[in-house]
């Protein structure tokens, strides 16, 4: 092996860098395969991955509230689907379909408890609504098989086919199971993954609006309707039993399109009223009373009668004018509130903020809460600990319809000040952490219903930071889909060219690199640079974010002169423009370590230190020092700079030193990362080295084995970071590995 370390594939080097957002730096050194690949590590239930109840991707509950105390008029559609159970047959597609708010979710809540309860399978629900939660549901569903930490991870950062491991271990399942895809509005989500799959393992429950058989290929489907009249009136009788006659329930029910939903709403306002009670008769005269809604207000939609969310619109606007009647006016602010988010589970502690004082005074926001709650406009969903909020999509869809125009500015203000609360104002890395996921759905949400354009700014804004701690807990495929989809939507009121839709393309590019698309990263991040250096010029903060990321593709690309010219300038902009201490320009200066050869790095010798930094080597070498000094010992940048310092003194032939150094980098990887980091594995490969230099074959033989096995329960065996790795462990073992030449 030489000094020169190189970007691309060629003869004997192989370098993989992953400095800058994740701050990781591979060197891998690429010797012809010989070894065969360990074996996999032990299947499902020989270990568990992740703990299910640690966050809120556990599936083992449907994250729909309560379920309902009867269920009317679905005994068919529910004799059938227990027979199913009954029998014991898998490799069975059910799709249940129907109109918003006809109850698809209430009949496949009940077949999960009825499989769970009754018939001991075990019950997996997913929410299929959008590409982020339906992979992370789907994960959690594999970690509950058996799935461990590494294989997760490398799904997540799209290192290897997400539903393929998945559906590897749904079908080897010890126990048989039922998977629930609730609310697969757009089943385009589920066909790009291959989601959607039979197994002789279990059986799969799909919930709907889309009843085209071409989206169902090889399914059994079954459409959800409207009650029948009387069934109908006992939903309300069920609900509100004291309220009326069954004779004056069925009336409602009529007026109401005998929609579930709608039922559900109007029993829940009857049942509310305990001072001065509502009788039906009293509701349906209210019913009668003008337009309803105001659903015809300015701008909002024109629906007809059998639009579902006209149907709701007849019931919740009934509750909101009780809510004024009763003094309860913040209980109207917080569901429009509502009504600007995603029908999705939204948490608590997001409405928990000063931030929501211009709707309403925080002091009463548990009061509106429980208004609503008591009122079924918005259900509690436990999701393992975390309390959550969710909304039926009608409904919120039909508040935000005939929401006063005059309020909407004030409730998007608001919606887009709690959300920019909840992100990080400064993401580091670390853990994966499945809470920002249920916030990205809500951040897009908003940017749609947001039209005026400083209100898109600020909600771009946000979305971009929530790409960002994304992408650096390792979630790179959640990030890559939140920052596209939020530049796609804000583009279409700032233009292609505005600052902040530019910046979140900037993260597209930096998530399609960590992706591994780096064609496509290049592609994507040197047009985005260029319009940068056109319109914001080239020492712009934004547009040398950008040339960073670019210079981390070129030189996992093969064009490592390219990057590393690119980087100098990089630096050199940063120090002019942000400082020399800045974070930025301090982790563009660590990247330098990663990316010198050892010729270069020698060059630097010449750039002394004085004795403040307290050692006779090069300002750059010292670099995890000033780090250390300005951003504290465990800042992502000074553990960046160390691991590649140790890369550094390796290189240059200094072994002793890269081995004290890279052995304390992996001991604070993981206290601050978490074991499963990538870094992790990344500094044990460097760590083997440096012990293997020292003439410790045996231990370096340990650590290789270590992350060889990890990376292929982890990445696959097929993977590039797994083959490289294997080659170095098989020429560690063979003798054929060489340490770089000692420099005087």
């Amino acid at each position: 092996m030489t000094g020169a370390m190189e970007g691309r594939a060629e003869d004997d080097g192989r370098v993989y860098q992953a400095t800058g957002d994740q701050h990781i730096t591979e060197h891998h050194h690429h010797y012809p395969a010989g070894a065969p690949a360990p074996g996999r590590g032990p299947g499902p239930g020989s270990g568990r991955g992740p703990d299910p109840g640690r966050a809120p991707d556990s599936v083992r509950r449907p994250a729909v509230g309560r379920t309902p105390l009867v269920l009317r008029d679905r005994s068919e559609v529910l004799e059938r689907l227990r027979a199913g159970l009954a029998s014991g047959r898998s490799a069975e597609v059910h799709v249940l379909h129907g109109m918003g708010g006809c109850g698809k979710t209430a009949v496949a809540q009940a077949v999960f408890e009825t499989a769970t309860h009754e018939y001991g399978r075990v019950g997996l629900w997913v929410n299929a609504a959008d590409r982020a939660g339906l992979r992370a549901g789907m994960l959690a569903a594999a970690a509950e098989r058996g799935a461990r930490d590494e294989e997760l991870l490398g799904a997540r950062q799209g290192h290897r086919p997400a539903a393929d491991l998945v559906w590897d271990y749904l079908n080897r399942s010890a126990e048989p199971w039922l998977l629930v895809l609730d609310n697969a509005d757009d089943p385009a989500i589920l066909r790009d993954g291959s989601w959607l799959r039979a197994s002789p393992r279990g059986t799969v429950l799909v919930t709907t609006r889309r009843a085209a058989a071409r989206w169902w290929p090889g399914a059994e489907l079954q459409h959800i309707g409207v009650l029948p009249r009387e069934d109908a009136a006992r939903v309300l009788c069920d609900l509100a039993p004291h309220s009326g006659t069954l004779a004056q329930a069925a009336d409602i029910a009529d007026r109401l399109g005998r929609l579930p939903l709608a039922l559900t709403l109007a029993g829940g306002f009857l049942a509310g009223q305990v001072i001065d009670p509502w009788t039906m008769d009293l509701y349906g005269r209210r019913l009668d009373e003008g337009e309803p809604v105001g659903l015809i207000d300015r701008g909002a939609d024109v629906l007809s009668d059998e639009d579902p969310r006209h149907l709701v619109g007849r019931t919740w606007q009934l509750t909101l004018d009780a809510f004024e009647e009763r003094g309860l006016p913040e209980a109207v602010g917080l569901l429009r509130l509502l009504a600007r988010m995603a029908p999705e589970p939204l948490p608590l502690s997001v409405l928990n903020r000063p931030e929501i004082r211009a709707v309403l005074p925080p002091a009463r926001t548990e009061t509106a809460l429980t208004a609503l709650l008591d009122h079924s406009l918005t259900q509690l969903v436990d999701l393992d600990g975390l309390r959550c909020a969710h909304s039926h999509g009608v409904l919120l869809d039909s508040v935000a319809a005939a929401t006063p125009p005059r309020d909407v500015d004030i409730l998007n203000t608001t919606a887009v000040g709690l959300l920019d609360a909840a992100v990080p104002a400064d993401p580091r890395p670390g853990p994966y952490d499945p809470r920002l996921r249920l916030l990205a759905p809500h951040a897009l949400a908003l940017l749609r219903r947001i039209t005026a354009p400083s209100g898109t700014a600020r909600a771009l804004g946000v979305a971009t930071r929530l790409a960002v701690a994304l992408h650096r807990t390792g979630d790179y495929m959640s990030a890559w889909e939140t920052a596209g989809t939020a530049a796609g939507t804000a583009a279409r009121t700032l233009g292609e060219e505005h600052r902040l839709v530019l910046a979140a393309r900037s993260r597209c590019g930096r998530s399609l690199f960590r992706l591994g698309r780096y064609d496509e990263a290049e592609e994507l991040l040197r047009r985005v640079r260029a319009t940068q250096t056109r319109l914001l010029g080239a020492d712009d903060p934004d547009t040398l974010d950008t040339g960073h990321g670019l210079q981390l593709v070129l030189g996992n690309n093969g064009k490592r002169e390219e990057a590393v010219a690119l980087l100098r300038s990089v630096v050199a902009g940063r120090q002019a423009a942000l400082g020399p201490w800045h974070p930025a320009t301090l982790r563009s200066r660590a990247s330098l370590l990663a990316l010198l050869t050892a010729d270069e790095l020698a060059a630097e010798a010449g750039d002394r230190v004085g004795e403040a930094d307290g050692a006779d080597e090069s300002a750059l070498l010292s670099l995890p020092r000033a780090c250390a000094r300005h951003l504290g010992p465990d800042h992502a940048v000074t553990l960046s700079a160390r691991h590649n310092l140790a890369r550094a003194r390796f290189v240059l032939g200094r072994f002793r030193a890269a081995d004290d150094e890279i052995g304390r980098v992996v001991e604070d990887y993981q206290r601050v990362l978490g074991p499963g980091s990538p870094a992790v594995l990344a500094a044990r490969q460097l760590h083997a080295q440096t012990r293997a230099a020292l003439g410790d074959v045996d231990a370096a033989v340990a650590l290789m084995t270590g992350v060889v096995a990890a990376r292929e329960r982890g990445l696959g065996s097929d993977h590039h970071f797994t083959v490289v790795s294997r080659d170095l462990l098989e020429s560690l073992g063979s003798g054929r590995w060489q340490p770089p030449p000692v420099r005087g």
